[in-house]
């Protein structure tokens, strides 16, 4: 089959809604990106090597706790999506959609692992007529040099026999006002017809669709969305720190400078930074940087200073526990909030294990409450710990505790509660705006 009909078939089966899409990775980007494309009636397969997760999901349980139940039920029942950890059946969806980890070493370079192990897998099934898109936040010529070349091994041609995309993911966890079907979809392709059909696929199941001229530039887009913010949290942190040397509230200087109706983006301080992107997608640009002898000092900055928030809050315990005759060391803390972010039961890359992880090598005796995370297990960042489960928020559990350490300001839990019961508590979220005798903002 020629080229042209190869595109025209593809495009036939997806403006039909006759393809296969297949979900590479079924977390927080590809589980809702799944159920997008089931609820428009594409047959969709998902993939991932988690059988926990595969068990659950074919049985029409959802295991994140911001998406709707209801729904995996009902498209699981419908016979519309499933899900394996077969991936010798990558060879049957139209579509391969890719949102896997991408995560820095320890020495801040890309960890390409998990986009190379997928795409072998994928180039074992590679059959003539299949579109593959990477959604994984990664560095400028990624899909096309690295992807591309992996997957022409095969003999097969990128344009010719099978087509290639990138679009990045832009989830926001939690967020009840913008969602997976809502959120402007930035797409581009290697050549125009990868980018014809990925641009068409995602328009059958996203409002709008946002066409750049190639991968790189769709690459790019996600990198300096998320150096953005990074730059911008790193800035109010350290505006926080600054302020608080001139006894200025930083909270009610952002409370004000948010009153003006232009020219002010209002962002948050806090104890860190946190997520799977934020505090990892800047590197991927700076580490691309460097192979063309370029530094990036502004974006090594910011991240210098946001990984140096976890030591502020530690220091400011310190001094507020000194005061009162104590020292870390052998002192009850309880951290409130392990998720990154509130309302979530996101814990990639959250501030509380750096936080965590040092208090404990102090001498601390740490527990936890967090309405989200009812068991803390081990992880990358957290390898050490002890299995932790969430404690209970009552008038004992606070008053026994030597201070409270609010890292997440999650919205069920009762802050009136721990204001009257706790006798320190560390305010790294800005919860409580009036100053109270066992108060410490930090």
């Amino acid at each position: 089959m020629s080229s042209s009909n190869h595109k025209n078939n593809l495009m036939n089966k997806i403006q039909n809604a006759e393809a296969m899409i297949g979900v590479i990775g079924l977390g927080y980007v590809g589980l809702p990106l799944a159920l997008a494309y089931a609820e428009k009636n594409f047959q969709v397969l998902g993939f991932d090597v988690d059988s926990n997760k595969i068990k659950a999901l074919n049985s029409g349980t959802s295991y994140i706790s911001h998406i709707d139940a209801g729904k995996v039920k009902q498209v699981v029942q419908s016979g519309k999506l499933s899900a394996t950890t077969d991936f010798s059946r990558l060879g049957e969806p139209d579509a391969i959609i890719i949102c896997v980890p991408t995560p820095l070493t320890p020495q801040l370079d890309p960890d390409m692992s998990y986009i190379v192990k997928t795409t072998e897998q994928i180039k074992n099934c590679l059959r003539a007529g299949q579109l593959i898109i990477l959604e994984s936040t990664t560095y400028p010529g990624t899909t096309e040099e690295l992807v591309r070349n992996m997957l022409e091994q095969t003999g097969l041609k990128c344009g010719r026999d099978f087509y290639l995309a990138f679009s990045p993911e832009r989830e926001d966890p939690g967020n009840k006002n913008f969602y997976t079907t809502t959120i402007p979809k930035v797409v581009g392709g290697v050549n125009k017809d990868s980018g014809d059909l990925a641009q068409t696929l995602y328009e059958k199941a996203i409002q709008q669709a946002v066409r750049v001229g190639n991968a790189r530039t769709a690459e790019a887009v996600k990198l300096t969305e998320n150096i953005f913010r990074a730059v911008n949290i790193a800035m109010v942190n350290e505006l926080k720190i600054i302020y608080e040397k001139m006894d200025i509230d930083i909270w009610e200087v952002l409370d004000a400078a948010s009153t003006k109706p232009f020219g002010f983006m209002r962002f948050n301080p806090g104890p860190g930074w946190g997520g799977h992107c934020i505090p990892l997608d800047p590197f991927y640009l700076t580490w691309k940087a460097r192979e063309c002898g370029i530094d990036t000092k502004f974006i090594e900055l910011a991240g210098e200073v946001n990984r140096l928030m976890p030591g502020y809050i530690i220091g400011k315990l310190q001094q507020a526990l000194n005061e009162k005759g104590k020292s870390i060391k052998g002192s009850k803390l309880m951290i409130l909030g392990l998720a990154y972010k509130k309302d979530i039961n996101d814990t990639r890359e959250t501030p509380a294990f750096p936080i965590m992880s040092k208090l404990r090598a102090m001498g601390a005796k740490l527990s936890y409450h967090d309405p989200f995370v009812a068991e803390l297990k081990h992880t990358r960042q957290w390898p050490e710990s002890p299995v932790m489960k969430c404690q209970k928020l009552t008038e004992k559990t606070i008053a026994d505790k030597d201070a409270i350490i609010i890292i997440t300001d999650h919205t069920p839990v009762d802050y009136k509660l721990v204001a009257r019961h706790a006798r320190l508590i560390i305010d790294s979220r800005g919860v409580y705006k009036k100053q109270m005798k066992n108060l410490v903002k930090a």
